[in-house]
């Protein structure tokens, strides 16, 4: 009774093993703004494709520096429109291959509740020792901060108390252990269900800055990867969409 299930024995061992042919594995550089959303959209691809993601975070700045010296990433989200741009016109990335999956917001936060008012006067009281930022050269979220501060006319008041982490990431660090009072941060680190999660905050008006888009490339090195380009395609989808924007960005 068993020899037919024994005579397709072979056939599902042949199944199985073109299954896992199929299925590759894709690098992905990942800008440390979006390391929430990005761990979440990864899972659903991962569930949906069998490709396997594997994710690094950091700073725009940073991951440029390394791809350019050959970092075996397949695909680059970054934290600007500049550096993806950059990347095709030195080659490193499919030329017409970038395009925009997200636009942040900046957000000044304070763990701690009552710190930052809804209006960001808080900046012109300066009752704090430092106000952490990431680093403007390296994080484009450090170069909005920046820009704030200076349309505001505070800078020159506020650069003795500024505190530099060298990503997005680093710098949320610093305010959430209370190195730092307060900082400059992305929306999508603190904001969850619609809606600020903890500590204070004060969303930073967008006339205040240039527009915080965000890039993604494929890169040179992938291009006949399956997983990295079926990657590209899912980040535009739909379903990537919802995700993003319950992280208060808009796709």
């Amino acid at each position: 009774m068993y020899r037919p299930l024994l005579r397709l024995l072979p056939a599902l061992l042949v199944m199985l093993a073109s299954a896992s042919v199929l299925a590759e594995e894709v690098q992905v550089a990942v800008a440390a703004n979006f390391t929430a959303p990005m761990k979440l959209i990864a899972a659903d691809f991962e569930k949906d494709t069998g490709h396997k993601t594997v994710l690094s975070f950091g700073a725009t700045g940073k991951f440029y520096a390394q791809i350019t010296n050959g970092a075996p990433f397949d695909v680059f989200l970054a934290a600007d429109t500049e550096t993806p741009a950059k990347l095709e016109k030195e080659g490193a990335a499919v030329s017409g291959s970038s395009f925009t999956y997200a636009t942040g917001r900046l957000v000044l936060w304070s763990a701690k509740p009552g710190v930052v008012d809804d209006k960001g006067a808080a900046l012109l009281r300066g009752e704090f020792k430092h106000l952490a930022i990431a680093a403007p050269k390296l994080a484009p979220y450090g170069a909005a901060a920046i820009e704030t501060m200076t349309k505001v006319g505070l800078l020159p008041s506020l650069e003795p108390k500024l505190v530099q982490g060298e990503s997005i990431g680093q710098t949320f660090s610093m305010i959430a252990s209370g190195n730092a009072e307060l900082g400059f941060v992305a929306l999508s680190q603190v904001f969850e269900d619609g809606k600020i999660k903890s500590g204070s905050a004060w969303v930073v008006p967008t006339n205040l800055h240039s527009p915080i888009r965000q890039d993604a490339v494929l890169l040179t090195r992938a291009k006949n990867n399956q997983a990295a380009v079926q990657l590209v395609a899912y980040l535009k989808t739909e379903k990537a969409k919802n995700v993003i924007r319950s992280f208060g960005y808009e796709p």
